[in-house]
Protein backbone atom coordinates (compact mmCIF):
# COMPACT_ATOMS: atom_id res chain seq x y z
CA UNK A 1 0.00 0.00 0.00
CA UNK A 2 1.26 3.49 -0.83
CA UNK A 3 2.59 5.28 2.24
CA UNK A 4 0.39 8.26 1.40
CA UNK A 5 -2.68 6.09 2.00
CA UNK A 6 -1.37 4.05 4.91
CA UNK A 7 -3.52 4.19 8.02
CA UNK A 8 -2.25 5.76 11.21
CA UNK A 9 -0.77 2.95 13.37
CA UNK A 10 -3.36 1.84 15.88
CA UNK A 11 -3.92 -1.05 18.28
CA UNK A 12 -7.45 -1.57 19.53
CA UNK A 13 -8.03 -3.85 22.51
CA UNK A 14 -11.43 -5.35 21.76
CA UNK A 15 -13.68 -6.02 24.76
CA UNK A 16 -13.27 -9.68 25.79
CA UNK A 17 -11.50 -10.25 22.50
CA UNK A 18 -8.23 -9.89 20.61
CA UNK A 19 -6.05 -6.96 19.61
CA UNK A 20 -6.94 -5.38 16.27
CA UNK A 21 -3.82 -3.85 14.72
CA UNK A 22 -3.86 -1.47 11.77
CA UNK A 23 -1.11 0.45 10.02
CA UNK A 24 1.83 -1.53 11.44
CA UNK A 25 3.75 -3.61 8.93
CA UNK A 26 6.74 -4.59 11.07
CA UNK A 27 6.29 -7.60 13.36
CA UNK A 28 9.02 -9.96 14.51
CA UNK A 29 9.07 -13.22 16.42
CA UNK A 30 11.30 -14.11 19.40
CA UNK A 31 14.18 -14.94 17.05
CA UNK A 32 13.95 -11.58 15.35
CA UNK A 33 12.60 -13.01 12.10
CA UNK A 34 9.89 -11.04 10.32
CA UNK A 35 6.35 -12.41 10.61
CA UNK A 36 3.53 -12.08 8.11
CA UNK A 37 1.60 -8.84 8.46
CA UNK A 38 -1.42 -7.22 6.85
CA UNK A 39 -2.90 -3.74 6.87
CA UNK A 40 -5.30 -5.05 9.52
CA UNK A 41 -4.28 -7.91 11.82
CA UNK A 42 -6.09 -9.58 14.68
CA UNK A 43 -3.71 -10.84 17.36
CA UNK A 44 -4.47 -13.29 20.16
CA UNK A 45 -4.47 -12.03 23.73
CA UNK A 46 -6.36 -14.86 25.45
CA UNK A 47 -3.28 -17.08 25.23
CA UNK A 48 -5.05 -20.09 23.72
CA UNK A 49 -5.19 -19.55 19.97
CA UNK A 50 -3.88 -22.47 17.91
CA UNK A 51 -2.50 -19.91 15.47
CA UNK A 52 -0.59 -17.65 17.88
CA UNK A 53 0.26 -14.85 17.53
CA UNK A 54 -2.88 -14.57 15.38
CA UNK A 55 -6.38 -14.93 16.78
CA UNK A 56 -8.46 -17.98 15.84
CA UNK A 57 -11.59 -17.13 17.84
CA UNK A 58 -10.76 -19.32 20.84
CA UNK A 59 -11.37 -16.39 23.20
CA UNK A 60 -15.11 -16.83 22.66
CA UNK A 61 -15.08 -20.54 23.45
CA UNK A 62 -13.08 -20.18 26.68
CA UNK A 63 -14.95 -17.11 27.93
CA UNK A 64 -11.95 -14.76 27.94
CA UNK A 65 -12.49 -11.54 29.89
CA UNK A 66 -10.42 -8.44 29.26
CA UNK A 67 -11.21 -6.42 32.40
CA UNK A 68 -8.63 -5.47 35.00
CA UNK A 69 -8.47 -7.67 38.08
CA UNK A 70 -8.65 -6.43 41.66
CA UNK A 71 -5.32 -6.42 43.46
CA UNK A 72 -3.24 -5.18 40.55
CA UNK A 73 -0.33 -2.84 41.22
CA UNK A 74 -1.59 0.78 41.22
CA UNK A 75 -0.84 2.96 38.21
CA UNK A 76 1.35 5.62 39.83
CA UNK A 77 4.60 7.36 38.89
CA UNK A 78 7.27 7.81 41.56
CA UNK A 79 10.31 10.05 41.10
CA UNK A 80 13.75 9.14 42.43
CA UNK A 81 16.05 12.16 42.32
CA UNK A 82 19.83 11.82 42.21
CA UNK A 83 22.69 14.23 41.70
CA UNK A 84 22.82 13.86 37.91
CA UNK A 85 19.59 12.11 36.96
CA UNK A 86 16.01 11.62 38.11
CA UNK A 87 14.48 8.20 37.52
CA UNK A 88 10.73 7.95 36.98
CA UNK A 89 9.07 4.64 37.77
CA UNK A 90 5.50 3.39 37.29
CA UNK A 91 5.21 -0.12 38.75
CA UNK A 92 1.65 -0.36 37.47
CA UNK A 93 2.73 -0.90 33.86
CA UNK A 94 5.90 -2.92 34.50
CA UNK A 95 6.16 -6.16 32.49
CA UNK A 96 9.03 -7.48 34.65
CA UNK A 97 11.45 -7.99 31.77
CA UNK A 98 14.10 -7.46 34.49
CA UNK A 99 16.69 -5.66 32.36
CA UNK A 100 17.06 -3.09 35.13
CA UNK A 101 17.70 -5.45 38.07
CA UNK A 102 19.94 -7.75 36.04
CA UNK A 103 21.99 -5.09 34.26
CA UNK A 104 22.35 -2.51 37.04
CA UNK A 105 21.70 -4.03 40.51
CA UNK A 106 23.54 -1.15 42.21
CA UNK A 107 20.70 1.11 41.09
CA UNK A 108 17.73 -1.27 40.84
CA UNK A 109 17.59 -3.63 43.82
CA UNK A 110 14.26 -5.27 44.62
CA UNK A 111 15.43 -6.51 48.02
CA UNK A 112 16.25 -2.97 49.22
CA UNK A 113 13.97 -0.15 50.35
CA UNK A 114 13.87 2.14 48.53
CA UNK A 115 14.52 -0.16 45.61
CA UNK A 116 15.87 2.54 43.26
CA UNK A 117 19.16 4.34 44.00
CA UNK A 118 19.76 7.01 41.32
CA UNK A 119 23.30 7.69 42.56
CA UNK A 120 24.31 4.01 42.47
CA UNK A 121 25.90 4.26 39.00
CA UNK A 122 26.82 6.85 36.41
CA UNK A 123 24.00 8.68 34.69
CA UNK A 124 25.17 7.28 31.34
CA UNK A 125 24.90 3.69 32.61
CA UNK A 126 21.44 4.38 34.02
CA UNK A 127 20.28 5.86 30.71
CA UNK A 128 21.51 2.82 28.79
CA UNK A 129 19.62 0.51 31.14
CA UNK A 130 16.39 2.51 31.15
CA UNK A 131 16.38 2.54 27.34
CA UNK A 132 16.03 -1.26 27.47
CA UNK A 133 12.76 -1.05 29.42
CA UNK A 134 10.08 -2.34 27.01
CA UNK A 135 7.01 -1.37 29.03
CA UNK A 136 7.67 2.34 29.56
CA UNK A 137 7.61 1.82 33.33
CA UNK A 138 11.03 3.49 33.57
CA UNK A 139 12.00 6.85 32.14
CA UNK A 140 14.33 9.64 33.23
CA UNK A 141 15.01 13.35 33.38
CA UNK A 142 18.52 14.65 32.82
CA UNK A 143 19.68 18.26 32.78
CA UNK A 144 16.07 19.29 33.20
CA UNK A 145 14.94 17.44 30.07
CA UNK A 146 12.49 14.51 30.43
CA UNK A 147 13.18 11.47 28.26
CA UNK A 148 10.22 9.15 27.80
CA UNK A 149 9.42 8.72 24.11
CA UNK A 150 12.25 7.90 21.66
CA UNK A 151 11.60 8.15 17.94
CA UNK A 152 11.26 4.79 16.16
CA UNK A 153 9.22 3.21 13.38
CA UNK A 154 6.01 1.45 14.47
CA UNK A 155 6.73 -2.21 15.19
CA UNK A 156 5.66 -5.17 17.30
CA UNK A 157 8.11 -7.70 18.70
CA UNK A 158 6.85 -10.95 20.22
CA UNK A 159 8.76 -11.98 23.32
CA UNK A 160 9.28 -15.69 23.78
CA UNK A 161 6.82 -16.81 26.45
CA UNK A 162 5.94 -13.18 27.08
CA UNK A 163 4.10 -10.10 25.82
CA UNK A 164 3.85 -8.06 22.67
CA UNK A 165 6.55 -5.38 22.82
CA UNK A 166 5.19 -2.36 20.97
CA UNK A 167 7.46 0.44 19.79
CA UNK A 168 7.16 3.43 17.50
CA UNK A 169 3.97 4.88 18.93
CA UNK A 170 0.95 2.99 17.59
CA UNK A 171 -2.06 4.58 19.24
CA UNK A 172 -3.53 2.29 21.91
CA UNK A 173 -7.32 2.29 22.07
CA UNK A 174 -8.76 0.53 25.11
CA UNK A 175 -12.49 0.46 25.97
CA UNK A 176 -11.67 0.93 29.66
CA UNK A 177 -9.60 4.03 28.93
CA UNK A 178 -6.20 2.53 29.76
CA UNK A 179 -3.26 4.58 28.54
CA UNK A 180 0.39 3.54 28.40
CA UNK A 181 2.94 5.44 30.47
CA UNK A 182 4.91 6.03 27.27
CA UNK A 183 2.94 6.66 24.10
CA UNK A 184 5.95 5.39 22.12
CA UNK A 185 6.52 1.98 23.71
CA UNK A 186 4.53 -0.38 25.89
CA UNK A 187 3.93 -4.10 26.46
CA UNK A 188 0.60 -5.85 25.91
CA UNK A 189 -0.46 -9.10 27.56
CA UNK A 190 -0.82 -12.14 25.32
CA UNK A 191 -0.99 -14.93 27.91
CA UNK A 192 -4.48 -13.81 28.96
CA UNK A 193 -3.69 -13.78 32.68
CA UNK A 194 -2.45 -10.25 33.39
CA UNK A 195 -4.25 -8.45 36.19
CA UNK A 196 -3.69 -5.18 34.35
CA UNK A 197 -4.96 -5.96 30.85
CA UNK A 198 -4.36 -4.80 28.21
CA UNK A 199 -0.87 -4.33 29.65
CA UNK A 200 1.48 -7.12 30.62
CA UNK A 201 2.20 -7.35 34.37
CA UNK A 202 4.59 -10.30 34.31
CA UNK A 203 1.95 -12.93 35.12
CA UNK A 204 3.15 -15.01 32.16
CA UNK A 205 5.99 -16.11 34.45
CA UNK A 206 3.50 -17.35 37.06
CA UNK A 207 1.30 -19.27 34.62
CA UNK A 208 4.26 -20.67 32.64
CA UNK A 209 2.82 -19.38 29.39
CA UNK A 210 3.63 -21.82 26.61
CA UNK A 211 4.46 -19.56 23.72
CA UNK A 212 6.34 -22.44 22.09
CA UNK A 213 3.08 -23.19 20.32
CA UNK A 214 3.29 -19.91 18.44
CA UNK A 215 2.87 -20.30 14.72
CA UNK A 216 6.02 -18.27 14.05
Amino acid sequence: MCKAHKKHPRIEALTDGPLRVTGTDQMTGPDGAALQTAETMVLCRCGHSSRKPYCDGTHTRIGFRSHKIEGRVPDRVRNWRGKDITIHDNRGVCSHAEHCVQDLPAVFNRSARPWIHPDGASADDIVRTIRKCPSGALSYTRDGVPHKDPVREPAIHIEQGGPYQVTGGPELVDPDGSRPESSEHYTLCRCGASRNKPFCDGTHWEVDFDAGKDNE
